[in-house]
């Protein structure tokens, strides 16, 4: 407020001095244009003060310089647009950076302050900070949800874009986790409190943006550094013009041409501004250096459970004795597995719900930490868990067992289950890449980046696969934290350097980085700490586009620092020659002035290298399409199993046939679906002739291959026709799984290519 006072009494004492000065009082003219002017001088001098004692030499020495030397020359008029110019920078400063930073204002603003807690039948509104764990709180249309908890209605719509950026409302289900600072975009639910409002997610948010809006960035430390020498060369320059010509006021000319206002306020309000936008995507930069040290970043080291993973198991695979069958084998699992609360349990239970399984109750079901379970499930004597384990009742997993079961246990993560002291099936579990991440990675690429390593303490077996899946120049696995940090310092001597990870085990090796990025949605809060970037948005893809917006921010700074002092040098050259006088410099360095900053505020546009796609709309059908992949995927499996069983005799026919009616009924139509909706829609974002084109040959050929399996179960009638179309049947079958299984995963990649917004429940 004080600098828009102090803007209007120079602006009213120029005013006023103009029309006295029009009017013939010339006298009183000078007299008011220095009462507006020296006041300026006045704030300049108290600021050029405090900067002497905090050991630096502040730039404004020039325009101090420039003001009284008017005065004292009787130049007042130059002197009240001088005054114009300072007090006019230090306002359009401060709309810059309001302007820049309206997303953290933003976040401050939307803080919930009261919330309704439900105590017995009555609702009594309370100030979030009295709220603790286990306390019921009715979330009312369009309110902020005031703390972390767990929903306890059986769904709400929920706005998230305030934290992560993602436009459309996410809808939830009960039991769901919910984080403070997201919006009630749909009817009132109740939610149950985990944890005390200062300390949930929103409250986390507003600390980390009052920490990015506190912090004084290099690049503008940077500036002060150039701007002594540009003092100095004021002074040589004005100096010597006088000493040239004897002319004291051509010297004040330059003086005043050379105000270095696009050197103080440009590189701030550009940085700021790239704060301001990443925080529009979900990503918290604390502060201006953070922002800085991430454009210079030219390696980026990543944890892979929970950053380029999703860091939830899922059953990949299942080798099963053919006496059960892999169904059966599933179904005895997952019931068993409804007593425990591992991830691996729980990924059993939702695979085998997925297939339509009904699941029946477990009994005197036991744990042993680390091993696995035991129980009887309709009269049968499981045990369900690790090799180990098994091991320790007198079972071998590896003997006699499947050869494809044996290479899994060799390079993944399997669950062994036995059935009445027999080993019946193995479970190849896998924490599979995030959708994203391909893209991520090869976005990194494009920005510059020339090395990127893959840093994780799991085991060489499970991480080597994700390096080569995403191509990364080196995976460094079974680290301990020591190990993190040790190679963390190697990669950041060798260039600057940025390490992306989620977990307690993470927070040093990010607090040793030249930036440490923590995924902050799902993440520890150890690691959000730690990080000087931490994202809300729980998408791997979003550090390349830190690290966009941070090079832009950047140049940006850069680029209006040298527009305004090029041509501030220009005008000094032009006033010392003697072709512009004080008044007239003075016009001209406003206008340098206020151009530098509205460049920097370019900022807060995204460049070419940082464009992001929106999400597609809803009639292209993305959701609905890729939902259905999970429900392809069992179809693959079902293809394979087939393929496995079939034999020369008849018995399997009956099965084939449904099987051939589930892919007619359910995969043909989704290709069907994606061609005539989402497919053009994607082909625009994408641009080229005609960059589908290997998506719909895909389908063409699973086509020809549906029709081929249909042929030759119709050909099979009797023995003799059926013994003769089996090899080519088998075939047919390998050929179709093994194409539709590539084809689910090259079509997920490219729509997280045109979509960075996808929905997260997309397979």
């Amino acid at each position: 407020m004080r600098r828009y006072l102090l803007l209007a009494w120079v602006m009213a004492g120029l005013v006023a001095g103009a029309v006295l000065h029009l009017g013939g009082q010339a006298e009183a003219a000078t007299w008011i244009w220095s009462a507006a002017a020296l006041p300026v001088a006045a704030h300049v001098a108290a600021g050029l003060l405090r900067s002497l004692l905090g050991g630096r030499l502040g730039v404004d020495a020039v325009a101090l310089a420039a003001i009284l030397g008017a005065v004292a020359l009787g130049e007042t008029a130059a002197a009240a647009v001088i005054g114009l110019m300072v007090a006019g920078g230090e306002a359009l400063e401060a709309w810059a950076e309001g302007r820049a930073t309206a997303a953290l204002t933003e976040l401050v603003a939307r803080a919930p302050r009261r919330a309704a807690r439900i105590a017995g039948e009555a609702i009594e509104e309370v100030d979030v900070a009295v709220l603790r764990p286990g306390d019921i709180v009715l979330v009312r249309p369009g309110e902020t949800v005031p703390t972390d908890g767990v929903l306890e209605d059986e769904a709400a719509s929920l706005d998230e874009s305030a934290l992560t950026g993602e436009a459309l409302p996410v809808m939830l289900r009960r039991g769901a986790a919910l984080r403070s600072g997201v919006v009630n975009a749909g009817p009132a639910f109740r939610l149950r409190a985990t944890r005390e409002a200062g300390a949930s997610t929103y409250a986390a948010i507003l600390r980390l943006a009052q920490e990015a809006a506190a912090a004084r960035a290099p690049l503008a430390r940077l500036a002060d550094r150039w701007a002594v020498g540009f003092i100095l060369f004021t002074a040589v320059l004005a100096g010597g013009t006088w000493a040239a010509t004897g002319d004291p006021v051509r010297a004040l000319a330059v003086l005043v041409v050379a105000t270095p206002c696009p050197l103080i306020l440009a590189a701030p309000v550009a940085l700021v501004a790239g704060i301001g936008r990443a925080a529009r995507r979900g990503i918290v930069v604390k502060g201006g250096g953070a922002l800085e040290r991430l454009a210079r970043a030219r390696s980026v080291l990543f944890d892979k459970t929970g950053t380029l993973t999703p860091g939830r198991p899922r059953l990949a695979a299942v080798d099963a004795d053919a006496a059960i069958g892999r169904d059966a084998a599933l179904r005895l699992a997952a019931a068993l597995a409804q007593g425990s609360t591992h991830p691996v349990s729980v990924a059993l239970v939702a695979a085998a719900e997925a297939r339509g399984l009904a699941l029946p109750l477990p009994e005197s079901v036991a744990e042993v930490p680390g091993g696995g379970l035991t129980g009887s499930v309709e009269g049968h004597t499981l045990m369900l868990g690790a090799e180990g384990f098994l091991h320790a009742a007198g079972l071998d997993p590896q003997n006699g067992f499947g050869v494809a079961a044996q290479v899994a246990a060799a390079a993944g993560s399997v669950a062994w289950l036995a059935v009445d002291g027999r080993v019946a099936a193995a479970f190849v579990m896998a924490d599979g890449m995030r959708q994203e991440a391909p893209r991520a990675i090869r976005r990194l690429r494009a920005l510059g980046i020339r090395r990127i390593v893959l840093l994780t303490g799991d085991r060489a077996a499970a991480a080597a696969p994700i390096g080569r899946a995403l191509r990364l120049d080196a995976v460094l696995a079974g680290q301990s934290p020591a190990d993190k940090i040790a190679a963390v310092r190697a990669e950041s001597a060798a260039a600057p350097s940025v390490m992306v990870g989620d977990g307690v085990n993470d927070a040093p090796a990010l607090a040793a980085a030249d930036v440490g990025i923590a995924m902050g949605a799902h993440g520890t809060a150890a690691a959000a700490e730690a990080g000087d970037v931490v994202l809300l948005v729980d998408r791997v893809d979003r550090v390349a586009e830190a690290i966009a917006i941070a090079r832009r921010s950047r140049r940006v700074a850069f680029a209006a620092i040298a527009l305004g002092m090029g041509m501030s040098g220009v005008a000094m050259g032009v006033a010392a020659a003697g072709w512009l006088t004080p008044l007239a410099g003075a016009l001209v360095q406003e206008a340098i002035d206020v151009f530098a900053i509205l460049y920097a505020l370019t900022a807060l546009r995204p460049g070419a290298d940082e464009a992001a796609q929106g999400a597609l709309s809803p009639e292209a059908g993305l959701a609905e399409r890729q939902h259905e992949h999970a429900g392809l995927r069992q179809i693959a499996d079902a293809l394979r199993e087939a393929a496995e069983r079939i034999g020369p005799a008849r018995e399997e026919r009956a099965r084939l046939a449904a099987l051939e009616a589930r892919l007619r009924g359910e995969m043909l139509p989704h290709q069907h679906e994606e061609e005539r909706a989402l497919y053009p829609e994607a082909a625009r974002r994408l641009g080229g002739q005609d960059p589908m084109a290997p998506l719909v040959r895909m389908h063409a050929e699973m086509e020809s291959l549906v029709e081929r399996i249909g042929t030759l179960l119709r050909l099979g009638d009797d023995d003799a026709s059926w013994r003769a179309a089996v090899p080519e049947l088998r075939r047919s079958l390998f050929a179709l799984e093994a194409l539709l299984r590539l084809h689910l995963t090259v079509e997920e990649e490219m729509m997280a290519a045109v979509s960075a917004e996808a929905p997260r429940h997309a397979a």
